[in-house]
């Protein structure tokens, strides 16, 4: 992957592209919006999400946040209506979400569903976090289901998709999952030596999400953890 230089962000800027974002209120989405609002790539940004947050008062005039239903999300088309451009950040765990069925249906129904939405409205190019190890013939839920919703994007045809797959995520959680308290004590010694292969910030995540939506190669393009340091650097 070539990296995008800072002549190919300000051509991709005069372009006028205008961009969704969901999952924005989770830790990777707060991050993406933040580089976004930083950088300012696009001329319009629409923040699709289920509460409203006011996350717009603090951003630039370009931001604007719109309200769905997600389990009735085709009757509300409009919000991506006109994007070019879609973030997908959404994501919960098993024990958030209640169970299974409540994972499945954020991680894999409420992804799909916006998916097909943006691609019916005209979104060319489509930028999804999955995770590393996601496999759709693993017997356990995760990985399965990331790896299902990485094949059913790839048969949705955008022009461009790029799936991200980090690893261990590096954030300044609020609420930290003990899950994650555990894995950061185990794997410390891993992510101090070779932190490239093994973990990577939601800022540095943001950062290479931002780079390949600006800069398409017209081609499936999955991104593991090394790479996003590549791009991102």
């Amino acid at each position: 992957i070539r990296m995008a230089t800072e002549e190919d962000l300000e051509a991709f800027q005069k372009e006028g592209h205008v961009a969704f974002v969901v999952g924005y209120t989770g830790e990777t989405g707060k991050e993406l919006v933040k580089a976004l609002s930083l950088t300012k790539p696009f001329a319009r940004v629409v923040l699709i999400g289920r509460r409203k947050t006011n996350v717009t008062e603090n951003l630039g005039p370009e931001f604007e946040e719109k309200i769905v239903d997600f389990d009735r999300l085709d009757d509300h088309k409009e919000a991506f209506s006109g994007c070019d451009v879609g973030f997908n950040c959404l994501g919960t765990t098993r024990a958030k979400s209640g169970g299974k069925e409540g994972f499945i249906r954020v991680d894999h129904d409420y992804v799909m569903n916006s998916a097909e939405l943006a691609k019916s409205s005209g979104c060319k190019r489509f930028l999804h976090v999955s995770s590393q190890g996601s496999n759709k013939n693993s017997c356990l839920l995760y990985p399965q289901t990331k790896g299902r919703v990485e094949e059913e994007l790839q048969e949705l045809q955008f022009d461009h998709l790029s799936i991200f797959r980090p690893g261990l995520l590096l954030c300044d959680r609020q609420e930290r999952r003990v899950g994650e308290r555990i894995a950061m004590c185990l794997l410390s010694p891993c992510i101090c030596c070779c932190g490239k292969y093994s973990a990577v910030s939601t800022e540095t995540l943001a950062a290479a999400m931002i780079r390949r939506a600006c800069q398409p190669n017209g081609e499936v393009e999955i991104i593991d953890n090394p790479t996003i340091h590549y791009i991102a650097s």
